[in-house]
């Protein structure tokens, strides 16, 4: 068919427009060869007649059908040319909301400025492993491409990333990334991962800004190179940067930043290490606020901060070296501070002591002085001589700049160093998969060097990518044996000629700054004279000779030559540089070690710059010759070198392109400018692509996909056996040239717009046939309507015209008659009305007048009483207010009174015992006070000795009185002394009696507090009875009105138990939840387990000679087994041993990365068991405390007795100070022999008398207190403690010789500051006591208060329902009632949990502590076994046996266990003997050798017996664990086991459903409750690995058999779908449909029921398939577009029909299982509903209930037309359904968690079978076991 033949009528064109570039139009009459223009009517109504170009005859574009706009591919496109690219690209992005497309090999991404929820974990997980055309576009996708390429042909990749600055490169780029660190490896086991990610907030901080177009521009390029080793694990990255922006650290232009890393660094100025920097806002910075936009909305820089570095801590950048680079950054900012100031033309100079300056030299440790030089002078050397010049302000400033710019790039390469060796790897690398992220084409008002760069970068990539685009076309023909006629296209090799060729750009540039008068000028005058009217690509601007425009394969690009040389050298003073490597800060000297090499002789920097010297140096003599050797590469040398080595890795791998797209300049979210997009996707090589696909045959069909799409246009004899054939005679009808198609092997290649014209076929067939059905059955339909009607309408004329008649006749009469009756009517009524009227108004006046007379007498009586009302309740209310302040200030003093006394007790508590000493004093304590009764009657009787001595010496006082007579006189000598002597006794006789004054007063303070707390109490305890008595009339009225209520509420029985329902199924909820979350807990602890065992086996395999040590049991039970105690013994079975202790360095990096995975999830295991021992602990606490509630007043007889004992240890320690110090006077007197001091009538003698009467008074007090406590005593022991009352404390008198001597009066001082510390002691016991009571009194206060709250509220709500009518006074008490009630019932609930807990907590406790005393008696009672020990601690049980009747036990010898072990589980093959067994055969001979230990009594026997088993399954499992047969053989059987064990436990509840000859064959020895658990925690890690084995066989077929397989023949066509093909829907050989999805459930179901698994648990895994099944099927569907039709709803629904008829066949409706596939059902229907009015979506949300919000949108904007005759959704019509599901609370996540596992329960399901009957083959091995 020919071109033109397509312009028909109707036919839809593009046509050029300069504001929207193209415009959409329809033709309004055909085209005939020759028409000079064609008649178009445009989509806004208007008709245009458009001129067709005279020369070349060129016809506009066509458009695509509908049908094929919106696709996922742009090659699949049937006409390929650029409207037809920006239409598809705009639809989906704005009608679709989908930013990725498609095109041949390239992804196109557009940025849509919002973020999306399409980047999560789950999304990586749909896309791990698929093929890329089976999902939608995606960056993931991409990833997973390359990932599965690096697998399958072990080649190293690349993906390319390319855009506009804002188009978002970067984030494309970083995604790709976080793909491969998920797929690739688990972040928790390695922090390789981690790293990478990490590298991303590092050089976005120093190499990203802020720009006009971009918020985050990358102001670089890099390539990361992610290293793999040969799992194809993340090893290691590398990373390398090309061409940083340096200029951007010195200026920046309008609306722009600096870069990141300075503001985050000034928005942490505050913090406490940043207080060195001396740093403040941005704009006190040159370098930082030149753009006037210091912040950008939504990003705080100061977390961006933290972020930066948390990431260079991640790196291994130590805080160190971390503070060395913020030193720096922050010294650049001071240094663009630095102000000069001009001395004249050629000079300037620096201020005296400049601060920013002394900040940037503080920060860099360098002098000062000798950096204020280099700044304001230069050195300039010659051939004979170096001499220093100063420099001008403007040459200063520019120096100034370039140091900070050199600097800023040092740090930049220093960073991406230290990047680069903390991602590197010891590991060898296999494969890496490069992510290259590149500036992309670049054109400005103002293009300079930097641009050019760029954009010579982009000329390269370009040529690359067409070479490849080129490669792969050439491919794909030769594969198909097609044959290949050479495609033109571009080839931009002359364009990079231009550049990098001898005497291109590049080259001259270099040679220019080699010249020492070189300049910008002579460089463009080169470039004119080389290159103009010579290259085609190169022109000369007409108005400028400082300029050159370049012809890229983008556009023409016009730089200017101005900075080109200057940029180019990159020059900076060298005398600076060595000023820097002179510092004292460490750390700067390592940015510059390699700068010898990177610095310019002086002689090659001076002519960069402004010229000093005219005079050439000559590098051919000495030093400066070989240094003008050493002269450093070029900028545009080495970004060439560079490139050249990137273009050379690319081409050594397979590449990826990824296509940025920016929609708008304005940064709007899903806003799309065609003028900007149609610039960039001709600068990116996207229209390339398509002109290339364009330019041969782009569209390719397979055959069965050709023929089953286009079965339409064939007649049935077409049809034959072979599809080739047939599609081959169908084309050479359909298509007469047959240039416009050829045949391949698999394939028809089609040219540009064929499929167009097929597409017009199909849909006109299928419209004739649509119109013939329509007119068939519409004109059936009308013809039965019109007799219908006809009949209807004769015989309704026949009855209305018989009925007219007679309502006619009837009318006249009735009218005649009902004259007459009205005229006489009508005067009656009148009269009658008038009549009573009058009566009526004379009635309403009297009565009104009545009334407004009353109305005004109450009135005033009303506001009289009222009045007299308001005194006395203003009154009374002002006393009650005041009586309720004062008795809550009251409460409040005694509730802080009480506080501060308890907390003094319990201070004192602590100081003055320990628990162990109160416990002894109390013991001892009887024993104690008779000690001290003996020792006062020894001291009693000391003193009667010392009495009769003093009597004798008065004797022999009177005897020698005439002795002393004679001796008068020596006396008198000695009357001076004893003058002194006296005066002394005088002074010690006042203080001594200011002593006792200061006692006395301590005394009466003391009664005085005694008398005070004795009336507190008194008081205290008043107000308490009268509380009570309060609260019993608060409780009597409750109770009044709770009767009242309860009364009214047995009508409500039926609401509350409906209520109870719904808590009892919300509890249920609850109950899966936990059960959930622990069963996940325990399958991480089962892979954790695995992966610890397999590690075993590794560190085993790499040790040579292992070392004899320490051996350990694996982990044989669950996280829940730490809560048991088992036998050490356990642990001497196994024989598995650990890892060497000492392994070798090179081996521990290997595995350290699992370990710390192990350990860490220990530690979160410890943790959250000690969090929930903590919450059990705590609630046990209120438990104990709401006991302690009604023991509060024998806590306080307690608090008595503490502090009377206190009070008695006090007085004892006063004892024990007051014979001390007797003893001392006894001891003084004793060594002084003085006769005349010791005289009894000496003053020294009776003062001391008068100090013994005065202790000894006080030695009295004492002793009766002492008595009074130990009656105390005696009473609160009742009796407990037989007492002796004989020895008591009689005397009274304290012994005490003579205190002549006594000289020192501080031990008296002494004796009264431990008396007042006792009284102050007694104080605080007294306040604490205080306190206590009037916290009571506090809390007996808080509960009348509430007793009172609630009373007013019963009494409100009395008042309230009063005044309601009574059937709404009866529902407001009854809604009252269950309220209260539901809320005391949740309290109950409660309680009752609490309390179960601790019965729990107990019972263990208690089972703990009895296996430790069976331990350790074991010893000891021979006769008792442990087993008894556990059951009955107290008392032995005599178990009866019985030996000659066999009683369904096995006996084997302990020594053949691991036989019977190996024979029975680790052998054994369901698929081979255990098919012919009886169901759960192992577990009932398990059970069995079980109960002959537990008959024999022995517990080592039973325990090793299951320990051996549970370890044996689990070997099998970790061995066969991938077998569906195994898992589900030993999950039935581990399950039969279980049962048995509860069976026969001996336990009621088990034993309901057994025979009295099954009861008989209980346990009786031991409680293997334990091991029950044990076992149940075993069955769910078995029952989710057969979840998982089942999901890892059912997961290929799900996809192919539920979605792409079409069960209904014919009712969906298959689509064109480009380059990137799915798979087929054509069920090919090999290929799963639904009945192979079908099959394989039958064979599980079979296989179950074959084990003998328990009916509910198959129904729980049948359950567990479907959901598995409809997860992954509604996931799919919702990331392919091609999916989300009609056609594909109506197959979706048969197929879960299937699925439901395979449940009602297996007898499994009540499973649960078709409730899983509801969000499939409801999808499915979502894609068939009407989808246009608001009443469509009403009913869309309300069909919907499964799905959530964004899963609805995401299928309505998938919702893509199979055939013409469908319409697509409109935007505003999803919209109304966004609106209306706003409000609807779901999960915002788009897809089902397919890895969801439901909790597994297990149901007790007892076995009617008697042990006895067993029979174990002989198959089984097991003959050496005896029947019992």
């Amino acid at each position: 068919m020919a071109a033109f033949e397509l312009y028909t009528k109707f036919a839809r064109v593009w046509i050029p427009d300069p504001e929207e570039v193209w415009r959409s139009a329809e033709l309004l009459r055909d085209y005939r060869p020759g028409d000079k223009a064609l008649l178009l009517h445009l989509e806004e109504g208007k008709d245009l007649e458009y001129r067709l170009d005279p020369k070349t005859k060129e016809l506009p574009h066509l458009r695509n059908p509908d049908i094929l706009v919106g696709e996922n591919d742009l090659t699949a496109l049937s006409y390929l040319h650029e409207p037809a690219v920006l239409h598809n690209l705009r639809v989906r992005f704005i009608d679709s909301k989908l930013i990725y497309t498609y095109c041949g090999i390239v992804l196109v991404a557009i940025n849509p400025y919002e973020q999306l929820p399409i980047y999560g974990e789950d999304i990586i997980n749909a896309y791990s492993g698929q093929n890329m055309g089976d999902m939608d576009p995606h960056i993931f996708a991409v990833a997973e491409e390359a990932y599965k390429q690096m697998a399958r042909d072990e080649r190293n990749q690349s993906i390319i990333v390319s855009g506009e600055s804002g188009a978002g490169k970067t984030v494309s780029a970083k995604y790709a990334m976080r793909y491969f660190a998920t797929v690739s490896g688990s972040a928790s086991e390695a922090n390789v991962e981690e790293k990478v990610l990490a590298s991303n907030p590092i050089m976005e901080s120093i190499g990203n800004a802020k720009t006009t177009r971009n918020d985050n521009s990358s102001r670089f390029g890099k390539y990361i190179e992610i290293g793999f080793d040969k799992r194809y694990q993340i090893i290691g990255a590398n990373m390398r940067t090309y061409l940083l922006e340096k200029s951007r650290v010195v200026f920046q232009a309008e609306e722009e930043r600096n870069y990141h890393i300075f503001y985050q660094l000034c928005a942490s100025a505050k913090l406490p290490e940043f207080k060195m920097l001396r740093l403040g806002a941005a704009d006190r910075f040159h370098y930082a606020k030149q753009g006037g936009s210091p912040v950008i909305e939504g990003v705080d820089d100061a977390k961006e901060m933290v972020h930066t570095r948390q990431a260079c801590s991640l790196l291994g950048i130590s805080e160190s070296y971390q503070m060395g680079i913020f030193r720096i950054l922050a010294g650049i900012l001071h240094l663009g501070n630095v102000g000069f100031t001009s001395r004249d033309s050629d000079s300037c100079t620096i201020p005296p002591k400049h601060e920013p300056l002394s900040i940037f030299c503080d920060l860099m440790g360098v002098d000062y002085e000798e950096m204020c030089h280099w700044l304001c002078h230069r050195k300039l050397a010659t051939a004979t001589e170096t001499y220093i010049k100063p420099i001008s302000k403007l040459q200063a400033t520019n120096a100034r700049d370039a140091l900070a710019k050199h600097i800023y790039a040092k740090l930049f390469n220093w960073i991406v160093d230290h990047v680069n060796q903390a991602l590197h790897s010891a590991v060898k690398q296999h494969s890496f998969i490069g992510v290259l992220d590149i500036y992309g084409f670049e054109t400005f008002e103002i293009n300079s060097f930097e641009q050019f760069c760029i954009n010579y970068a982009n000329e390269k990539l370009q040529q690359q990518f067409n070479m490849h685009v080129f490669k792969l076309e050439q491919e794909e023909y030769m594969k198909e044996q097609i044959p290949w006629t050479l495609i033109d296209f571009y080839d931009n090799q002359p364009c990079i000629n231009l550049i990098e060729s001898k005497l291109g750009i590049l080259d001259l540039l270099d040679e220019e700054c080699k010249m020492p008068k070189g300049t910008d000028d002579t460089w463009a005058q080169k470039l004119y004279n080389t290159h103009l009217n010579k290259c085609a690509l190169f022109e000369k601007p007409r108005l400028s000779n400082k300029a050159f425009i370049i012809q890229h394969f983008a556009d023409k690009v016009e730089y200017q030559c101005e900075g080109f040389l200057e940029k180019n050298k990159d020059t900076v003073f060298e005398e600076q540089i060595q000023v820097l490597k002179s510092s004292k800060f460490k750390m700067l000297p390592e940015l510059f070690q390699d700068d010898e090499k990177a610095i310019s002789p002086t002689s090659a920097m001076s002519s960069g710059r402004t010229p000093l010297s005219r005079t050439p140096s000559k590098p051919t003599k000495g030093r400066p010759g070989q240094m003008a050797k050493e002269h450093k590469k070029t900028v545009g040398h080495q970004f060439r070198n560079s490139l050249h080595l990137l273009m050379e890795t690319l081409n050594a791998t397979t590449p990826h392109y990824v296509r940025c797209i920016k929609p708008n300049d304005f940064k709007l979210p899903f806003t799309f400018d065609e003028k900007r997009a149609v610039q960039q996707l001709r600068a990116c090589g996207v229209l390339e692509t398509i002109r290339i696909s364009a330019a041969g045959f782009p569209s390719r069909w397979t055959y069965q996909e050709f023929f089953s799409r286009y079965r339409v246009l064939m007649k049935q004899k077409d049809v034959l056996g072979d599809r080739k054939q047939t599609c081959k005679n169908v084309l050479e009808k359909l298509i007469l040239d047959k240039d416009k198609y050829q045949f391949g092997k698999t394939k028809i290649f089609f040219r540009a717009g064929q499929v167009a014209y097929l597409e017009k076929l199909r849909a006109d067939k299928l419209r004739a046939a649509c119109i013939r059905i329509q007119k068939t059955i519409r004109g059936w339909l009308l013809r039965k309507k019109y007799l219908r009607m006809q009949r209807a309408a004769v015989t309704v004329q026949r009855f209305v015209r018989g009925y007219q008649a007679r309502c006619y006749a009837k009318f006249l009469r009735r009218t005649k008659a009902a004259t007459a009756i009205q005229k006489n009517w009508r005067m009656y009524v009148v009269r009658r009305r008038y009549r009573r009227r009058r009566a009526a108004t004379l009635v309403l006046q009297a009565y009104l007048r009545g009334h407004l007379a009353r109305s005004r007498y109450h009135k005033m009586l009303r506001e009289h009483k009222a009045i007299i009302i308001q005194k006395w309740v203003r009154g009374w209310l002002a006393r009650t207010r005041y009586q309720q302040c004062l008795h809550a200030i009251i409460y409040l003093q005694c509730c802080f009174r009480r506080m501060m006394a308890k907390r003094e007790l319990k201070k004192l508590k602590i100081e003055a015992r320990s628990v162990e000493r109160y416990k002894k004093l109390h013991i001892g304590m009887e024993n104690k006070i008779m000690q001290l009764q003996r020792k006062v009657d020894e001291q009693n009787k000391d003193y009667k000795c010392l009495m009769e001595k003093l009597t004798s010496l008065e004797g022999a006082y009177n005897s020698e009185t005439e002795k002393l007579r004679s001796d008068l006189e020596r006396l008198q000598l000695s009357e001076e002394e004893a003058k002194v002597a006296t005066g002394r006794v005088l002074s010690l006789q006042e203080e001594l009696a200011k002593l006792r004054k200061d006692l006395e007063q301590t005394r009466s303070e003391k009664k005085a507090i005694e008398e005070r707390a004795d009336r507190y109490k008194q008081e205290t305890e008043q107000l308490v009875s009268n509380l009570k008595e309060e609260n019993t009339l608060l409780k009597q009225e409750k109770d009044s009105l709770n009767h009242l209520i309860m009364e009214q509420a047995k009508e409500m029985t039926e609401t509350m138990e409906k209520k109870l329902v719904e808590e009892t199924k919300q509890l249920e909820l609850d109950l899966n939840d936990e059960r959930l979350r622990y069963q996940n807990l325990l399958n991480e602890f089962s892979r954790l387990e695995e992966r610890y065992d397999d590690l075993k086996e590794e560190m085993t395999l790499m040790v040579n000679v292992p070392k004899p040590g320490h051996k350990r049991t694996d982990s044989t039970h669950s996280s829940n087994e730490s809560e048991y105690t088992f036998s050490s013994e356990i642990a001497e079975t196994e024989d598995v041993p650990l890892r060497t202790e000492e392994p070798s360095e090179k081996k521990v990096p290997l595995d350290m990365s699992l370990f710390l995975k192990l350990q860490k999830r220990v530690t979160e295991l410890e943790q959250e068991k000690q969090v929930m021992q903590d919450e059990l602990d705590r609630k046990e606490e209120l438990v104990l405390r709401s006991k302690a509630k009604e023991e509060e007043r024998p806590q306080i007889r307690g608090a008595e007795l503490e502090y009377e004992s206190l009070k008695r240890q006090e007085l004892e320690s006063e004892n024990k100070k007051l014979k001390n110090e007797l003893n001392e006077l006894r001891k003084a007197l004793s060594e002084k022999s003085a006769p005349e001091v010791t005289a009894p009538g000496a003053p020294a003698y009776r003062v001391l008398m008068e100090q013994l009467t005065s202790v000894s008074e006080e030695l009295d007090v004492r002793k009766e207190e002492v008595l009074i406590l130990r009656s105390q005593l005696v009473s609160q022991k009742e009796a407990v403690q037989p007492k002796d009352d004989k020895n008591t404390m009689t005397d009274s008198t304290i012994l005490l010789e003579d205190v002549q001597k006594m000289k020192d009066k501080g031990e008296i001082a002494q004796a009264y500051i431990g008396l007042k510390e006792t009284n102050r002691l007694l104080e605080s016991q007294l306040q604490s006591q205080k306190r206590s009571h009037e916290n009571e009194a506090e809390a007996l206060r808080g509960e009348i208060q509430s007793l009172k709250e609630e009373s007013n509220r019963q009494q409100q709500l009395l008042a309230q329902n009063l005044q309601l009518p009574p059937e709404a006074r009866i529902e407001a008490s009854l809604q009252h009632e269950i309220t209260r009630l539901t809320n005391e019932n949740l309290d109950l609930m409660e309680q009752l949990e609490k309390q179960d807990k601790t019965v729990r907590k107990l019972k263990k406790q208690l089972k703990v502590f009895a296996k430790k005393i069976g331990e350790l008696e074991v010893g000891q009672m021979e006769n008792i076994s442990p087993g008894q020990i556990i059951d009955e601690p107290i008392r032995p049980v005599n178990i009866p046996r019985k030996e000659k009747d066999f009683q369904g036990m096995l006996e084997y010898k302990k020594e053949d266990e691991q036989k019977l072990v190996k024979n029975l589980i680790l052998e054994l093959k369901p698929r081979g003997v255990a098919v012919n067994l009886i169901p759960g055969l192992p577990a009932y001979i398990l059970f069995m050798c079980v109960r002959h230990a537990d008959y024999l009594n022995d517990d080592q026997k039973v325990r090793s017996l299951l320990t051996s088993t549970i370890n044996s399954i689990k070997k099998v499992l970790k061995k066969r664990g991938d077998d569906f047969e195994t898992v589900s053989f030993w999950l039935s059987n581990t399950c039969r086991f279980l049962h048995c064990l509860k069976q026969y436990s001996g336990e009621e509840g088990f034993m309901k459903h057994n025979t009295s000859r099954q009861n008989e064959h209980c346990l009786t020895n031991f409680d293997l409750a334990e091991y029950r658990q044990v076992l149940s925690d075993l069955a769910i890690q078995i029952y989710q690995q057969l979840v998982r084995v089942l999901e890892n066989i059912l997961q290929p077929m799900i996809v192919s058999g539920m979605l792409e397989h079409e069960t209904i023949q014919g009712v969906s066509g298959v689509k064109p779908t480009g380059l990137r093909k799915r798979t087929s829907s054509i069920a090919d050989e090999g290929t799963y449909t639904l009945d192979s999805i079908l099959r394989q459930l039958s064979s599980f179901h079979s296989v179950m029921c074959q084990h003998g698994m328990d009916p509910e648990l198959i129904k729980q895994v049948a359950k567990q398939m479907f959901y598995i099944v409809g997860a992954v099927t509604l996931n799919n569907l919702l990331l392919r577009k091609d999916m989300c039709s009609w056609s594909k709803g109506m197959q979706i629904r048969y197929n879960v029909s299937q699925l439901e008829e395979w449940l009602r066949d297996k007898n499994l409706m009540n499973s649960g299982a078709k409730e899983t596939l509801e969000p499939l059902i409801q999808a499915a229907q979502l894609l068939q509903v009407k989808k246009k009015t608001d009443d469509d979506a009403e009913a869309i949300c309300c069909m919907c209930n499964a799905l959530t919000t964004a899963q609805i949108v995401k299928v309505l904007n998938l919702y893509t037309p199979v055939n013409e005759f469908e319409e697509r959704v409109s935007v505003s019509f999803i919209r109304t359904i966004q609106m209306r599901l706003r409000d609807r609370k779901d999960s915002p996540q788009l897809l089902m968690d397919a890895k969801h596992i439901f909790p597994v329960t297990f149901p007790f399901n007892p076995s009617s079978l008697a042990l006895e009957t067993i029979q174990i083959p002989a198959s089984l091995g097991l003959g050496f076991i005896a029947r019992v």
